[in-house]
């Protein structure tokens, strides 16, 4: 038997890329996990990591063994029992450590591997592939983000941001214009002297007085050094503000007395999804929380969430405060506009018409996505069939879906904020 030793050691941050890698080639398990725990977390427990099995088999890795090699020669006996191409049957299984069955004396297995994700883990594949639709609105007012940008070329700088190039041109170009006459005068001044050499080679004093000029021009260009500070070019970097998507999210909560207190913890665990989803995949977006009965009230995550405040059932209620909020501080112009509903679908009778009414004509004009969820394992009343009309008005921009139960509440979530292909 050989074995090999890998005695290198352990780069910065190599458990970190080896765990990236491992959770990159079981994403299919951790990704059914992640869902399957989704639905059975109560709603307190929604944050936190999970821990994932894997069974045995899908975590074989490869051995390394040396091969016999060569040509072999060799004699088999042969046997009564099987001939060439049976299949044998695999052993009884028993005693596999999985907790399923009885005890036996034959079978061996191997457990399921087990590891836990951490939280930020958890959130990333429970919230993969999923956007908010139609993020297009930008808005430089208030915006808090910068990037560095290159703004051409200044003579003043950090001595780390030298421009090389532009500064020995600079410098190139001041030796060429201070030195100029007198290369022009140099060169003349030789002309004459190749000239008097070549045809008054007698005449030494003129010849020296020619000498002693062209010398002193030459230490002249060469007293102008190569290098000065008024060639120094420098990077000149300035911070650019960068348009931010400013976004609200409005979040409209039926807590009625025809809501049970099962319909109202499915409703909590759908608004709780969609707000985990938002706080994580986007810093600069506002979420506004309305609980409604038979009045509409503006809360805190606080309040919408463990309040326990009921009453009658007036949807419109929900709907003319969040247009109220909308036009006083969210202009349509400068923000992103989303909004997410969800209810029983019990409304008193004539409620409904104006819930359409107020959706077509005044909210969803400015609207960039609304989604309404109803609760209820029960047909669809006359808010549903309301909002139908709205749908097919805006059937990009509107979106609803029915949950009868727990089970339903993560597959409509992708549904709703799935990530659009863009045409």
């Amino acid at each position: 038997m050989s074995y090999v030793i890998d005695r290198r050691l352990n780069g910065k941050n190599k458990s970190t890329v080896n765990r990236q890698r491992f959770l990159r080639r079981y994403r299919s398990h951790i990704k059914k996990a992640v869902e399957e725990a989704v639905t059975r977390r109560s709603i307190t427990d929604m944050e936190h990591g999970e821990q994932i099995s894997i069974p045995g088999r899908d975590t074989d890795e490869p051995v390394f063994h040396h091969g016999r090699g060569g040509r072999q020669h060799g004699v088999h006996p042969g046997n009564k029992e099987f001939t060439s191409g049976d299949r044998i049957q695999r052993p009884p299984s028993g005693g596999a450590g999985r907790g399923q069955g009885s005890a036996s004396n034959q079978g061996e297995g191997m457990d399921d591997f087990v590891f836990q994700i951490t939280q930020d883990e958890f959130l990333d594949f429970m919230f993969e592939d999923l956007a908010l639709p139609n993020l297009i609105k930008r808005h430089l007012t208030g915006a808090d983000s910068f990037k560095t940008v290159r703004a051409g070329i200044s003579s003043e700088g950090n001595p780390s941001r030298i421009n090389i190039v532009r500064t020995l041109r600079s410098a190139n170009a001041r030796r060429i214009a201070l030195t100029h006459g007198k290369r022009k005068r140099l060169s003349q001044l030789e002309e004459e002297l190749a000239r008097l050499q070549r045809e008054e080679p007698d005449n030494l004093q003129a010849i020296r007085l020619l000498q002693d000029d062209i010398s002193r021009l030459r230490m002249r260009i060469e007293a102008v050094p190569f290098l000065d500070t008024f060639d120094l070019k420098y990077n000149l970097l300035i911070k650019h503000p960068v348009p931010t998507s400013k976004a609200v999210m409005f979040c409209l909560m039926d807590v009625s007395g025809s809501m049970t207190q099962a319909t109202k913890d499915m409703a909590k665990r759908f608004f709780i999804l969609l707000y985990l989803f938002l706080k994580r995949n986007y810093e600069r977006i506002d979420v506004v929380f309305i609980r409604h009965h038979t009045s509409a009230k503006e809360v805190d995550e606080e309040e919408f969430f463990y309040s326990r405040e009921t009453g009658g059932t007036i949807v419109s209620s929900a709907l003319k405060l969040m247009h109220e909020v909308i036009v006083e501080r969210y202009p349509a112009n400068e923000w992103n506009l989303y909004g997410a509903q969800a209810s029983d679908g019990d409304n008193w009778n004539d409620d409904s018409p104006i819930c359409r009414d107020l959706l077509v004509n005044q909210i969803m004009p400015h609207m960039q996505y609304f989604t309404y969820v109803e609760i209820t394992p029960r047909e669809h009343q006359a808010l549903w069939h309301a909002y139908e009309e709205v749908q097919e008005s805006f059937p990009d921009y509107f979106a609803q879906q029915q949950i009868e139960s727990a089970a339903d509440i993560y597959p409509v979530f992708r549904e709703l904020f799935k990530r659009r292909v863009e045409a």
